[in-house]
C-alpha cells in the first residue's frame, strides 16, 4: 500500500480559498446574465456619468452611446464568466493534488491565473477606470467602490495564501 502523506494545512487553505473565490465569481456572472439588467444599469450611469459632480473638465470622459455601454457590460460579464471557470478548475486542481504527491505547481498557475483577472477586473477595472477615470466615486448612487475594494483584497489575500509555500515542499 503507498504511502500517503498528510494534508498540508497551507494547501489545503489555498484549495479552500481559490473554491470560495471560484463560487463567487460564478454567482456573480450568474447574476448577471440572469438578471441582466440590474447591473446593467450600475454600467450604464458609471459611464455615462450622468450622478457624478458634472465638471466640464471631466465629463467629456463620459460615454454615453447606450450600445458601446451595453458592450462594456458583456465583456465584464465574459470576463467574469471566464475567472469563475479558471478558478473553478484551480480549485479542481487543488483538490486533486492534495491527494496526489506530483506537488500543486499546476493549482498554484492556474489559481494564479484567475486570481489575476479578478484583480485586473476589480483593481483595474472598477476601481481605477470606473472609480477615478468615470468618477464613480462622486456618485452616492452608482458608487461600486467598496465592493470593488472587497473583491480586489479578497483576491489578493487568496493569491498570497497560494503562493506561499507547504512544508512538504521546501
Amino acid at each position: 500500500m503507498p504511502a500517503t502523506r498528510p494534508i498540508q494545512p497551507l494547501p489545503l487553505a489555498a484549495t479552500v480559498l481559490t473554491g470560495t473565490v471560484a463560487l463567487y465569481m460564478a454567482l456573480v456572472a450568474f447574476g448577471n446574465i440572469t438578471d441582466f439588467g440590474t447591473n446593467q444599469a450600475f454600467v450604464q450611469h458609471v459611464l455615462a456619468m450622468d450622478t457624478t459632480f458634472k465638471d466640464p473638465d471631466l465629463m467629456w470622459r463620459a460615454v454615453e452611446s447606450r450600445t458601446l455601454q451595453d458592450i462594456a457590460y458583456v465583456l465584464i460579464i465574459a470576463w467574469e464568466t471566464v475567472t469563475a471557470l479558471a478558478l473553478a478548475a484551480a480549485a479542481f486542481l487543488w483538490a486533486q493534488e492534495l491527494r496526489g504527491s506530483t506537488g500543486y505547481a499546476r493549482a498554484r498557475r492556474v489559481s494564479t491565473a484567475g486570481l489575476l483577472m479578478m484583480l485586473l477586473l476589480f483593481g483595474a477595472g472598477f476601481i481605477a477606470v470606473g472609480g477615478e477615470w468615470f468618477a464613480m466615486w462622486q456618485s452616492k448612487s452608482w458608487n461600486g467602490l467598496d465592493a470593488a475594494t472587497r473583491n480586489f483584497v479578497i483576491a489578493g489575500v487568496a493569491l498570497v495564501v497560494v503562493h506561499l509555500r507547504a512544508a512538504d515542499e521546501r
